[in-house]
């Protein structure tokens, strides 16, 4: 019986790496996206705002060497002053800011460094926000990291509002884009923070219990129901990637690969239990994890409420669309690195690339979401790998005079 037992595992697991090769590292579109490429937005001329969204660029290099730098510059010199770039946390890996002392905290300066170097031209509005390990992984001196990271960013670009919520705050803070779109920001790491989290005004947050929270960003909400709102944060709502309990066969048979890619010692068994421990109860950056699994369901209870929303974030290291209930949800976390997402479920669009994705607004009213990718060509520019109009506005809006 065991052995049938192990050929019949060792036949499933076999069927699963080869159905897994046949998508893995291709984009996926559903049946209603197949034809994506033949509805196309208004032309560029026409366009009065463009938002970028770059998540997890914390491992790039300068621009003149790495290919998401390269297409962020792009996008820069396209978009002009009427922009917004967002980025959407672990701006520096592995542990954010550290130290003077600490023997990471010159090569995670010079990393950001290459960031801020980029934006040197930049006239328009930048906004960082914090990600797990912008806050040193939770750990509990992760609040001081996350300092570290704001007074150099702040001090660069010359904005006090350049970091967002301010002093690792809670949130939600928004900012005002125009008439029909409004960025809100938030702070989700705070709620997984294993560390000191900073709240009330002796913090300088407006906040006294974390239960305001929801119902400030619900007040946002339904004062804003007339424009299309952008709500970026860290963690994502709905992901088909690692937090979110998806697994390649490889990290099953071999789940020391999490630790050291190069430790290929076959533990199917142990892989499979870690792999429903990662699922259903969850390290303390996956969605089971307990509170992150709470701040879920409260934000999407609230967010299936409002209609015109468009919830981004990153975490994940992989392009993610999901359209759910009327509202959208984007994971934009390959901004350095990328991990292996599954095709499917909920999911518009998904591909295991590097890239990030941008989100313009045209005079007509309507918003279009674009996902741009580095091209294999050497100077060529960014590749369009999907886009949506993710908003058309029941009334026209009024000619401009």
């Amino acid at each position: 019986m065991l052995l049938v037992f192990f050929l019949l595992f060792s036949l499933w697991l076999l069927w699963s790496y080869l159905q897994e090769r046949k998508f893995r590292k291709k984009p996926y579109y559903a049946l209603a996206e197949i034809g994506w490429r033949t509805v196309t937005p208004p032309p560029f001329s026409e366009r009065i705002h463009s938002v970028a969204l770059v998540g997890d660029l914390g491992n790039a290099g300068p621009v003149s060497q790495d290919p998401v730098m390269k297409s962020i510059q792009g996008w820069l010199e396209e978009a002009g002053e009427q922009s917004t770039i967002i980025f959407l946390g672990d701006n520096v890996y592995p542990v954010g800011i550290p130290p003077q002392e600490h023997r990471l905290h010159q090569a995670s300066v010079q990393k950001l460094q290459y960031q801020l170097d980029l934006l040197k031209a930049y006239r328009s509005k930048v906004i960082y926000l914090g990600g797990n390990h912008d806050w040193n992984k939770g750990r509990k001196n992760g609040y001081d990291y996350l300092m570290r990271q704001q007074q150099l960013v702040q001090e660069h670009l010359q904005d006090p509002h350049a970091y967002l919520p301010k002093d690792g705050c809670l949130g939600p803070v928004s900012w005002e884009i125009n008439e029909g779109l409004l960025l809100i920001i938030i702070n989700t790491q705070w709620w997984v923070q294993r560390g000191f989290r900073p709240i009330g005004e002796k913090y300088g947050c407006s906040l006294k219990l974390p239960t305001d929270f929801y119902s400030r960003l619900d007040s946002l909400l339904t004062q804003n129901k007339h424009r299309f709102v952008v709500i970026a944060a860290h963690h994502p709502l709905y992901s088909n990637a690692l937090h979110g309990g998806k697994f390649t066969v490889k990290q099953q048979v071999f789940p020391l690969t999490f630790v050291n890619k190069r430790a290929l010692i076959p533990l199917p068994l142990m892989g499979t239990i870690f792999r429903y421990y990662r699922k259903y109860l969850g390290a303390n950056e996956d969605m089971s994890y307990p509170p992150y699994r709470r701040l879920r369901k409260r934000l999407l209870k609230m967010l299936h409420q409002h209609q015109n929303l468009f919830y981004v974030a990153g975490h994940d290291h992989n392009l993610q669309y999901f359209q759910v209930q009327g509202n959208h949800y984007a994971v934009s976390g390959s901004g350095s690195k990328t991990n292996f997402v599954a095709k499917g479920g909920k999911a518009s669009f998904s591909h295991e690339n590097k890239g990030f994705m941008v989100l313009d607004q045209y005079r007509d009213g309507t918003i279009w979401l674009r996902v741009l990718e580095p091209s294999l060509t050497p100077g060529a520019p960014s590749v369009l790998a999907f886009q949506k109009c993710v908003y058309a506005p029941t009334t026209p809006p009024a000619p401009r005079g």
